[in-house]
């Protein structure tokens, strides 16, 4: 993605129960971990939508992730979050999987993932424009 913005960080311990009977975690968690990000950047920018009381908001479309190197418990990982420029009514947002050494600095990357984001009427069904708000918050084409 060109153009992508630094946009949001957030640090998650390596569970116990993140682990499968290979030793490592599980591929599915790194989704779960890279969803906790992209959340956390929603509610941060006040673009996460109460469905009881809006009628749009966010949906993924796609999601993909690569690893690339295993993670373990016990351990912490740092989550970077980035935006690249909006369409109508979407954004991509990609993600960074870092590992936290114990000099509590964010080291070597482990995994790199993503999905992109379409702003949709709930009732409609249908895609609708990115909100102001959130638009305001991404960078430019």
């Amino acid at each position: 993605m060109s153009n992508k913005q630094f946009v949001h960080s957030m640090r998650i311990p390596i569970r116990w129960g993140d682990m499968d009977a290979m030793g490592h975690v599980n591929n599915t968690v790194y989704f779960r971990y890279i969803e906790s990000a992209r959340i956390a950047w929603l509610e941060a920018s006040g673009a996460l939508p109460d469905p009881t009381a809006s009628s749009e908001g966010p949906v993924i479309v796609n999601a993909y992730c690569s690893f690339l190197k295993q993670l373990t418990y016990p351990g912490e990982i740092e989550v970077r979050t980035f935006v690249g420029p909006p369409g109508r009514s979407s954004i991509e947002v990609t993600h960074e999987i870092r590992l936290v050494g114990p000099d509590g600095q964010a080291g070597a990357l482990h995994a790199e993932g993503g999905a992109k984001v379409v702003w949709i009427d709930f009732k409609a069904e249908k895609s609708t424009p990115l909100p102001e708000r959130l638009r305001a918050l991404l960078p430019s084409g």
